[in-house]
């Protein structure tokens, strides 16, 4: 499958992409010479990953009959301290609700199949910061 994106520079540092069909607002942040009117380029690849494993992870636990209600992904990125743009430690933390009574096991299945064979940013990542993930119930 080929994927096309467009960018259209709104002046300053302010892009807008159009990813299928749908505009996307990117911008840099005052201090780095932008107007600190869109997101982050950076950012949206963090969000991809969270979009992607999420997606995948849902998925899985479905085709697994698992009664998941809610989930939610939180990630924190440290950048390297000799490049601030590039990503070095990303951890991935996959919440779900206790009350759904899932088995853990099979959750833990569903996230590392994910981040181990289905999610395209993941595997992409894997190659330039150290990925982990983590399971929590709240």
């Amino acid at each position: 499958m080929k994927t096309e994106i467009k960018t259209l520079w709104k002046g300053q540092m302010a892009f807008e992409a159009t990813l299928q069909g749908h505009p996307v607002p990117m911008d840099a942040a005052v201090e780095d010479g932008g107007q600190d009117t869109g997101v982050r380029p950076k950012s949206l690849l963090l969000a991809a990953l969270a979009g992607c494993s999420g997606m995948d992870i849902v998925s899985i636990l479905r085709k697994m009959r698992e009664p998941c209600t809610w989930f939610e992904t939180r990630i924190e990125a440290e950048s390297a301290p000799e490049h601030p743009k590039k990503y070095v430690d990303i951890k991935v933390v996959y919440q779900f609700r206790k009350s759904d009574n899932m088995n853990p096991e099979n959750v833990k299945k569903a996230c590392a199949l994910s981040q181990d064979k289905y999610c395209g940013v993941a595997a992409m990542l894997k190659d330039s910061a150290k990925l982990a993930w983590d399971v929590e119930y709240l």
